[in-house]
């Protein structure tokens, strides 16, 4: 084989240098998101009205908004609340899908068709207007958000959990160690469990976006954390009555929505790609 053939083979591929691009800006916002003072400027809650909607300069990277306060220290202490629910509500909603997901995949099959006629009933109606509805009973905040955006996705996951767990409950793995003597909890805890969180985690990484894109909606609409609160979606709604002359306000939050979502997909899709056997 040649020098040439060599570095050919090993050449980083196009797909691979946006995989490691998503992947950098992930860690990046999980950085910012956990220790915003090592990116921040300014302080994100100081006003001066004096220096209200100032556009993007060496002092002020992103801008100032209606309040004079600097848009890019705002962007950053928001990643923490914007992502945070979004994580939160992931893991609540994988958590709650392979519970209920499991429990229909071993169940009786009477049970198991109502639970999953309920589920498709569910299924059918979008998301977010879910999550609107059940946010809208609750009342605004960090908290009830994060509860609406879990009840609105944990449907997909009981789905996906109960389908993994009717394939691999008759695996021949998990059949041998029924002959061995092994008993039925233990060995679905021991051998399809994992396979259904292995499966439910990939899902996960994939909505992990979706769940922050949703509690940027809801944030939107003045369902979310209330002002001063830095949050992308609030910020978003802020912006959007001084869009035509100070445009700054409302593009930067709504650029880190979209490139966060975006890294977090396609990481997902990678990652499933790679579950599926269709990349090496």
């Amino acid at each position: 084989m040649t020098v040439a053939e060599v570095t050919t083979r090993h050449r980083m591929r196009p797909t691979d240098a946006v995989l490691w691009a998503a992947l950098a800006f992930l860690a990046l916002i999980a950085v910012a998101a956990l220790f915003p003072a090592l990116f921040a400027t300014h302080d994100p809650l100081e006003t001066e009205v004096r220096e209200a909607l100032l556009p993007p300069s060496a002092a002020h990277l992103f801008g100032t908004d209606q309040s004079g306060r600097d848009v890019f220290s705002r962007v950053v202490y928001a990643a923490g609340p914007s992502v945070g629910i979004g994580v939160l509500a992931t893991g609540l909603a994988l958590v709650g899908g392979l519970v209920l997901g499991s429990l229909a995949g071993v169940a009786p099959r009477g049970v198991d068709a109502v639970a999953m006629r309920i589920n498709d009933i569910v299924l059918a109606f979008p998301e977010f207007l879910i999550a609107l509805i059940i946010v809208a009973l609750l009342g605004p905040g960090h908290i009830n958000v994060a509860i609406a955006v879990t009840i609105a996705a944990v449907p997909v996951y009981i789905r996906l959990a109960r389908t993994s767990t009717r394939t691999l409950r008759i695996a021949e793995h998990v059949e041998a160690a029924r002959i061995l003597g092994v008993g039925p909890v233990r060995a679905f805890l021991r051998h399809v469990a994992p396979g259904v969180l292995g499966t439910l985690s990939v899902l996960a990484t994939i909505g992990i976006g979706s769940s922050i894109l949703a509690a940027a909606g809801l944030s939107f609409l003045g369902l979310g954390p209330v002002e001063p609160t830095p949050e992308w979606g609030l910020m978003l709604s802020g912006g959007r009555n001084v869009l035509g002359t100070a445009w700054w306000v409302s593009v930067f939050p709504g650029l880190a929505i979209s490139l966060t979502v975006i890294a977090a997909t396609i990481v997902g899709r990678r990652l499933r790609a790679r579950m599926d056997g269709v990349v090496s």
